[in-house]
């Protein structure tokens, strides 16, 4: 298979590329450049977190608010204060890259994604607010999108990298002497790190709101 790190550059930055195609090719290139803690991250990433506690921070303790299901009105804010917020409103991230590209191909913007409290922490709240409905966190699009957006822009520092470290041009393969050149740049955590501190400066794309249409073909399919 050739791969050529120009064009993985380009196509990082492309919103008709999406996350869950990206990352194969990602993965290809650092097995064959022998970046093995790269290619061993990108694969969680792929697959999701067993354990979402041992997840990296861009996925952990999400924020997000804590709704109510109305038999009348629908999911509607809960009367929780700041405190039950914050003890009960935030959420680790632990699902695949799809999943959580899903949702925010799924969701409009200015919308979010609810997920329901576990049943220990629900029964808890519900007593603390005095209300037996439903309860359920409500993390906007925005959050889905920022962990996105680093994962996305992760890899963009990496081509980058290796452009400037000299890989240029298509390949087969790579040999010894142009693995070894690159082979300081087996480092996920810093490129994930400088990608969440510049998430939003990054030129990557947001994930594109779904259309009318292909939902609606979505469903049909």
């Amino acid at each position: 298979m050739s791969t050529s790190v120009e064009h993985f550059q380009e196509r990082s930055h492309s919103a008709d590329e999406l996350l869950t195609e990206l990352i194969p090719s990602a993965i290809t290139l650092a097995t064959m450049l022998r970046h093995r803690k790269m290619a061993a991250w990108l694969r969680e990433e792929f697959d999701g977190y067993a354990d979402p506690l041992k997840a990296p921070p861009y996925r952990r303790n999400l924020p997000g608010h804590i709704v109510a299901k109305s038999p009348q009105y629908g999911w509607i804010p809960a009367p929780v204060n700041d405190q039950q917020t914050t003890d009960y409103a935030q959420r680790d991230l632990g699902d695949g890259i799809k999943v959580l590209e899903q949702v925010c191909l799924n969701c409009k913007k200015g919308n979010g994604n609810r997920i329901l409290l576990g049943p220990d922490d629900m029964a808890i709240l519900q007593q603390q607010i005095n209300l037996s409905a439903e309860l359920a966190i409500n993390l906007s699009r925005d959050v889905y999108s920022k962990l996105l957006r680093t994962v996305r822009g992760s890899l963009l520092l990496w081509a980058q990298a290796l452009l400037q470290a000299g890989l240029t041009g298509e390949h087969n393969h790579y040999s010894p002497e142009e693995r070894q050149s690159v082979a300081h740049l087996d480092t996920p955590e810093a490129f994930w790190r400088a990608a969440l501190d510049q998430v939003d400066e990054l030129p990557v794309p947001d994930v594109k709101e779904r259309g009318f249409l292909e939902r609606m073909f979505r469903r049909a399919g």
